[in-house]
């Protein structure tokens, strides 16, 4: 499968203007197949087919990656010490997974409500090695370590999403959420304390879909 896979993959990765090493394109695809593996018994997303699966969720998570590096890059941290972030109802770990393949700099930690989807990040983690990888079984409520950046990618509402992970977010942190088209009526329902300060477009290669990144913070 991966050999049919990588040309696009690559192609893909190029267009995004990524600089990953081959190591890391090796680990997305074999995050891809252990996807693909978990799925048949564990459901974790309703898309089957291997080159489906490629656009609509790999490319797709990779869209986000370069404005994440972009916003790290510019985050105050000593010698070693890894960026925390939360992925909230990261499900089969999309984009929770590509951000810590792709930035080894930040440590991602993915919650969820089903315990077996927290289970499969979690052997993602081991197979993988990465050790910047983390599975959460829980709420995200219940959740009050600061992260400097709480992301998520088709989870909720706008203001559910900031009102549920607003405990586990730090003060100075951002809220990095993913959405298809421009969310207006969410942005209109947010409170007065959460501020929407740029609203970034994506372009997903070989998907023909409007996406786009909310970037919020507390006031």
């Amino acid at each position: 499968m991966s050999a049919t896979l990588r040309p696009m993959l690559e192609q893909g990765i190029a267009q995004l203007g990524l600089a990953l090493a081959p190591a890391q394109v090796d680990l997305l695809l074999e995050f891809l197949a252990l996807l693909q593996k978990w799925n048949k018994v564990y459901n974790l997303t309703a898309v089957r087919d291997p080159q489906e699966m490629l656009t609509h969720h790999l490319l797709d998570s990779l869209a986000a990656v370069a404005p994440l590096q972009q916003h790290v890059q510019t985050l105050p941290r000593a010698e070693g010490q890894l960026i925390p972030l939360l992925d909230v109802g990261s499900g089969g770990g999309l984009p929770g997974v590509v951000f810590a393949i792709c930035c080894p700099e930040v440590d991602v930690s993915c919650v969820d409500t089903v315990a077996k989807k927290a289970a499969f990040i979690q052997q993602a983690a081991v197979s993988l090695k990465l050790r910047n990888l983390h599975g959460i079984h829980a709420r995200v409520e219940s959740l009050t370590r600061a992260h400097a950046v709480v992301s998520c990618r088709a989870f909720a509402s706008l203001p559910d999403f900031t009102s549920w992970s607003r405990p586990a977010l730090a003060d100075d942190g951002v809220w990095f959420a993913m959405k298809g088209k421009y969310p207006a009526d969410e942005i209109a329902a947010l409170p007065a304390d959460v501020d929407v300060f740029h609203v970034e477009q994506l372009q997903v290669p070989a998907l023909d879909a409007e996406r786009c990144i909310v970037w919020m913070r507390k006031l």
